[in-house]
């Protein structure tokens, strides 16, 4: 049973192995993180643990029985009880109900562990899968992104209030 868990330095050879295996899939419906990500690495990823260390944000990954990565579900500018979901799953278990499921699992752990009151999460007008996700998981749709925001693209900003 793949399981939820808070990012870990130990994580970082599964979440390369996630991503480069992913990137083609992704770049078809975001942005793509482009060489320059994957060529620093290391020193992103560690930036990223100091910033969850640091409570700006808090970084998970979906973790299969065998170590693999199937998913990276982050809380990002964690502000006045506030943040910005974001995330990815692997093509592999796309469209199989894992993204929904894990989303509300962290608006659980948003709620019950980080104090938070509101998610929001930017969509592309193209990206009709995380659309559907973002519904399923209680999320309601409250105006439009910023292009700048979504590498470019129009899209819509999605909002859940969490329940406590």
């Amino acid at each position: 049973m793949p399981e939820l868990k808070q990012l870990h330095a130990d994580h970082a050879s599964a979440v390369m192995a996630f991503e480069l295996a992913n990137r083609s899939y992704f770049a078809a419906s975001v942005p793509d993180r482009g060489d320059d990500f994957f060529g620093r690495f290391t020193a992103r990823y560690n930036a990223l643990l100091a910033e969850q260390e640091a409570g700006i944000c808090a970084f998970h990954v979906l973790v299969a029985e065998d170590g693999s990565v199937l998913g990276r579900f982050n809380l990002v500018d964690i502000e006045d009880h506030t943040a910005e979901l974001g995330y990815r799953v692997a093509q592999h278990v796309a469209g199989h109900g894992v993204a929904t499921a894990t989303v509300r699992e962290l608006c659980r752990l948003a709620a019950t562990q980080y104090g938070l009151r509101t998610l929001r999460a930017a969509t592309t007008s193209q990206n009709a899968a995380s659309q559907k996700v973002l519904t399923k998981a209680g999320f309601a749709p409250v105006g439009p992104a910023d292009p700048a925001h979504l590498g470019g693209k129009p899209g819509t900003w999605y909002q859940r209030d969490l329940v406590l």
